[in-house]
């Protein structure tokens, strides 16, 4: 049983859409706002936080890759407490108390939400998961990036200059 379990959740989070989710903002296009549920913060506007480039990952609690990745998030957050972008996560779970477990075993600081009635799922694109979206400071989505990341890496790093610029105002290396 808990290998179909683990099967299923291996496809689920690797397994990509024929086509756009229903209702997705395209590359280039602002986000719409959205008031989403907070888990480890209060509910706020997804409005609130244009004025910064703005980091937005995409996860489930079922999704391994998505918990796994979560650790360099957090590191990235971490760098320099001075950095030009904010992070946040949007679970999809569909029961709060699996992702606040999540978050608890994770040690979560960042900012977390829960999607409620698919409508970050679907805004965001999230035909798979995890999904990272790189957004500007007007809420223009810039770019998504599939899969699990180590978010704190060179290469990661040097994504997201290169899509959010600012490199005078990346976090240095500790």
């Amino acid at each position: 049983m808990w290998r179909l379990i683990v099967i299923t959740a291996l496809l689920v989070c690797n397994l990509a859409a024929a086509a756009d989710t229903p209702g997705e903002v395209p590359v280039g296009e602002t986000l719409r706002d959205a008031k989403m549920r907070g888990l480890n913060s209060p509910a706020r506007d997804l409005a609130e936080f244009r004025g910064r480039p703005l980091i937005i990952n995409v996860w489930a609690s079922w999704c391994g890759p998505c918990r796994a990745e979560m650790a360099s998030l957090e590191r990235l957050a971490w760098r320099d407490d001075s950095h030009y972008f904010t992070i946040i996560g949007i679970s999809t779970d569909d029961y709060v108390d699996n992702a606040l477990q999540a978050l608890k075993q994770a040690n979560a600081t960042i900012t977390h939400f829960i999607d409620e009635k698919l409508l970050l799922e679907h805004m965001l694109g999230a035909s798979r998961l995890p999904l990272t979206v790189l957004v500007d400071a007007d809420g223009r989505v810039l770019q998504r990036v599939y899969g699990a990341r180590e978010w704190d890496s060179e290469p990661a790093l040097a994504l997201i200059h290169d899509t959010l610029g600012g490199a005078e105002q990346l976090p240095a290396k500790p």
